[in-house]
């Protein structure tokens, strides 16, 4: 395990990097950290990379600001750029599952250069507001202000948003006020423009399931718009879903990351 700060606040950003190849970073989903990746198989597929894991600010190991103004993308993207810098690394493929999937996005729109591909699971450009619940569950910001975080991961269950044991188990590994305040920063999220989006020229390869209706949609537009961009329907998997079993995504996502290179 390593460490940075990013530069603009001192947040401290807790990671790894591993193998040798091009660099792969990968960015998880809000309530979960780096490990989700090596549970699910990315990094033993990844051979032949070196593949960077980033827990994201307010989760895992990372620092966790409690005020929604440290969650802005800036702040997101600036750490992934303070973890390139910390190892020495020009530029990345980068990798990302729902939050980082819109941090990937945020990366390849503000820094390009060191960019060298996206891939985004279950992903969108799109503003965010009114989209927590949706992927949660109403009620979800008053479950975390009460400092329980078993009160989230109860009201998921209410909800009828099971969640298999070892998501479970990273759910109640979370600071609810840290948690609180990502979805408020999340919930600011303008996005990008469309204009944006269609300006961005590298390979990109956007994956979203048949039932994650919003996340499907703007992964179809974003290919549409995107001059190098792929899109691939996920069939029959919800928005939380999206990255297991990994062996269809692996089976896209390598030679992808190996063209690209």
């Amino acid at each position: 395990m390593s460490t940075t700060q990013n530069p603009a606040d001192g947040t401290e950003i807790s990671y790894d990097a591993a193998g040798s190849g091009p660099a792969v970073v990968l960015l998880h989903g809000s309530a979960l950290s780096r490990a989700i990746w090596r549970g699910l198989g990315y990094v033993k597929a990844l051979d032949g990379f070196t593949v960077v894991r980033i827990d994201l600010r307010g989760h895992g190991r990372s620092g966790k600001p409690d005020h929604a103004a440290a969650y802005r993308m800036p702040r997101h993207t600036g750490d992934v750029l303070a973890v390139l810098d910390a190892e020495g690394i020009p530029r990345a493929h980068v990798a990302g599952y729902s939050l980082g999937s819109r941090v990937a996005f945020s990366l390849a729109a503000t820094a390009p250069d060191r960019t060298t591909s996206l891939t985004a699971l279950g992903g969108t450009f799109r503003p965010q507001r009114g989209e927590v619940a949706k992927v949660f569950f109403p009620g979800y910001l008053e479950a975390l202000e009460s400092g329980r975080i078993e009160a989230f991961v109860e009201g998921l269950d209410a909800a009828g948003k099971r969640l298999d044991p070892a998501t479970r188990q990273a759910f109640l590994a979370n600071d609810p006020a840290a948690l609180a305040a990502c979805f408020a920063g999340t919930e600011e999220d303008p996005g990008l423009p469309e204009a944006v989006i269609a300006q961005l020229a590298l390979p990109a390869l956007l994956m979203a399931g048949t039932r994650d209706p919003q996340r499907l949609e703007d992964s179809r537009r974003a290919a549409q718009l995107m001059p190098n961009a792929r899109f691939i329907e996920l069939p029959g998997r919800t928005h939380a879903g999206t990255l297991a079993p990994a062996g269809p995504i692996l089976d896209e996502l390598v030679p992808f990351l190996r063209a690209a290179s």
